[in-house]
């Protein structure tokens, strides 16, 4: 029996094991880099171990010190999560080799599926349906795609559509292959475009039981990374989803698979093609948890313990969406940063690995949390995702909920046809009307309506608030003038809102500093507003979503103009060499002066061709950031 179980991971990940852990009376271990000390999944083990070293990044992938943590602890088993060491046979061997429960496949079965070449292999004899591997010098048809042999994640992959662009995708697939995986090992096979992305959940236990525990659709992916996830798949008929049970299991056979697994396939039309065996549990996993029954990770603890499955898994029922909730841009780059409120309401599931106040560094994954819900149907359960989603209180950082909400709106997902290449810019999620339109927009839609009441909303409750904190004076209304000149307004950098008068259509119910109630035509609209120190944004929820605006202060600072094509100083520092002059011809990229700051040499060079109309500076002169240094006058095209 276990006792004592560390979870060698973090985040929502680490939180998922622990839930689990905590129901069956298991003792916990966290480990924690310096950037997690504070975070939820530390604070919610029994016990926490640091893991000191010279990058956040690495720590977590040291071995070494997993095991010293075990030993420091009495931990009596390891459960790896999924990403890190979940996937190094050499790891599983070690925890092994010191006595301890591995929650997890045998060495051996992480070891045959880690190499996708290999495991392709092993597929084919064991009859598992795949695509041929091609020979990179001479491969054959196009279009086609380029894989690392190790890893996934879409890294080391390049899809080649003309046979000139092969020699380089193939190189440049290796270079990011060894860099990502140490390994620059890359295949190439046919690309199956407009495909499903379908996997199968496989429990084994090692008393010889496979189960294949439903499968999940997983083709709404961006950069070949999951984005939405859903069990059962509405794109495969009964017959097609017992071939794929049936190929799972021999798979899982085949590779000697012990726990919680996962098979991918690709899928078109009648035909199957092997992906790749994720040996370990995936980040999905919970749609087919709802769906099942199940919680796969008591599964997983109860097989490291040498229990036997049942001889068949439970009967599925109903239907469960997840949405991967990230903290990026619109622009799909990681925030980081802090996060000022996360809450999420609704009869949903949250997987998460932060909470209110949390921190998003730059050394992780951008998740923030596995959003799922269940319903008697498809429609009922992608509708109380979307609701959930759109309904969040997500402030502080950017994130893609938009972006979720319009996928599991688009007519195209609600209707199941869903591929790879669903966002793709020529995708079905193209055909979707654009998002909620800004609060600028012109009055048209109920969306566009709600946008300028959030705006006006967040003028109300700042005016409620500045007569809240006044300290002169504070018996006067809010704006008060004895002769009044002009509209009492906010400028905000996204709208400029006129407050007072108001317009016939709307009638202010209450308006305090931290809810706002409004009645427009006859409807009667709520609105939170919350302001955070250190944070500039005011952020305004209400039944439609989010509004974020940046108040613009009433008495700007001047701002001083200059010229166009002026090159101005990136910091302080001393003018080093001037290298041209008034009247000289310049190439884009080309030196003009270089700076000197900090003890370091910076070259400042010209933005763009053109003629150097102006030099303001000369040598050994002070310069402050932002002082103009030369002007370049760009030559017309």
């Amino acid at each position: 029996m276990i006792t004592r179980l560390l979870v060698a991971n973090r985040g929502e990940i680490a939180r998922r094991v622990l839930r689990t852990c905590r129901s069956l009376g298991i003792s916990t271990v966290a480990v924690h880099s310096d950037p997690d000390a504070g975070a939820p999944h530390v604070a919610e083990a029994d016990l926490a171990v640091r893991l000191p070293g010279a990058h956040p990044s690495e720590t977590y992938l040291d071995a070494g010190l997993i095991l010293a943590a075990c030993r420091a602890t009495g931990a009596d088993a390891v459960h790896p999560g999924y990403g890190f060491l979940s996937e190094n046979a050499e790891f599983a061997q070690a925890v092994l080799d010191a006595g301890l429960v591995w929650v997890g496949p045998p060495p051996a079965a992480i070891a045959a599926m880690g190499s996708k070449v290999a495991a392709k292999r092993l597929m084919a004899e064991a009859g598992v349906p795949v695509l041929p591997s091609l020979d990179p010098a001479a491969p054959g048809g196009f279009p086609l795609l380029v894989k690392a042999s190790a890893g996934g994640g879409g890294r080391g992959m390049r899809i080649v559509r003309e046979p000139g662009e092969l020699a380089r995708e193939v190189e440049s697939a290796r270079r990011e292959a060894a860099a990502a995986f140490g390994d620059g090992t890359v295949f190439v096979e046919p690309l199956l475009e407009a495909a499903r992305h379908v996997e199968v959940q496989v429990v084994s236990d090692r008393h010889g039981t496979v189960w294949a525990l439903g499968e999940r659709e997983c083709s709404v992916q961006r950069r070949h990374q999951k984005v939405v996830e859903e069990c059962p798949s509405p794109g495969i008929s009964a017959g097609l989803r017992e071939h794929l049970f049936e190929a799972a299991v021999r798979a899982a056979r085949a590779a000697g698979h012990v726990g919680a697994g996962t098979v991918e396939f690709l899928v078109k039309g009648d035909r199957v093609a092997f992906l790749e065996m994720n040996t370990r549990l995936q980040v999905e996993h919970p749609v087919t948890e709802l769906v099942h029954g199940v919680d796969l990770v008591r599964l997983q603890l109860e097989i490291a313990e040498g229990a036997a499955l049942p001889e068949s898994p439970p009967e599925p029922a109903g239907h469960a969406v997840e949405a991967r909730l990230y903290a990026e841009d619109d622009g799909h780059l990681p925030q980081t940063g802090v996060l000022r409120r996360f809450e999420v309401p609704g009869d949903v599931r949250v997987d998460a690995g932060v909470e209110s106040g949390s921190v998003v560094s730059p050394y992780y994954d951008a998740m923030l949390a596995k959003v799922v819900a269940h319903g008697s149907s498809r429609g009922e359960a992608v509708r109380r995702l979307a609701t959930a989603l759109r309904r969040a209180k997500l402030h502080g950082l950017a994130t893609n909920r938009d972006l979720l909400v319009r996928i599991l709106t688009n007519p195209a997902f609600l209707a199941g046809d869903t591929h790879t290449g669903f966002l793709a810019p020529d995708g079905p999620l193209h055909s979707l009307p654009a998002p909620a339109p800004s609060i600028e927009t012109a009055a048209g839609t109920a969306a566009e309506a709600e946008g300028r009441l959030a705006a006006l909303a967040a003028a109300l409750a700042l005016a409620a608030a500045n007569r809240r904190d006044a300290r002169v004076l504070a018996g006067l209304p809010a704006g008060w003038r004895n002769v009044r000149s002009q509209p009492r307004r906010t400028r905000f950098a996204e709208a400029d809102v006129v407050y007072d008068p108001l317009p016939d259509t709307i009638t202010v119910i209450g308006a305090g500093p931290d809810t706002v109630v409004l009645e427009h035509d006859g409807v009667r609209h709520t609105f939170e507003v919350a302001r955070y120190d250190g944070d500039p944004k005011v952020y305004v929820d209400h039944a439609g979503g989010c509004a974020v605006l940046t108040p613009l202060p009433r008495l700007p600072e001047p701002v001083e103009h200059v010229a166009p094509g002026s090159l101005l100083a990136p910091m302080p520092g001393s003018v080093l060499r001037v290298e041209v002059a008034a009247g000289d011809r310049v190439a884009k990229g080309q030196a003009v002066l270089v700076l000197e700051a900090m003890k370091m040499e910076h070259r400042v060079t010209a933005p763009v061709a053109g003629v150097v109309s102006g030099v303001h500076v000369e040598k050994g002169r002070q310069v402050e950031a932002g002082a103009v240094l030369a002007i370049i006058q760009e030559e017309s095209t």
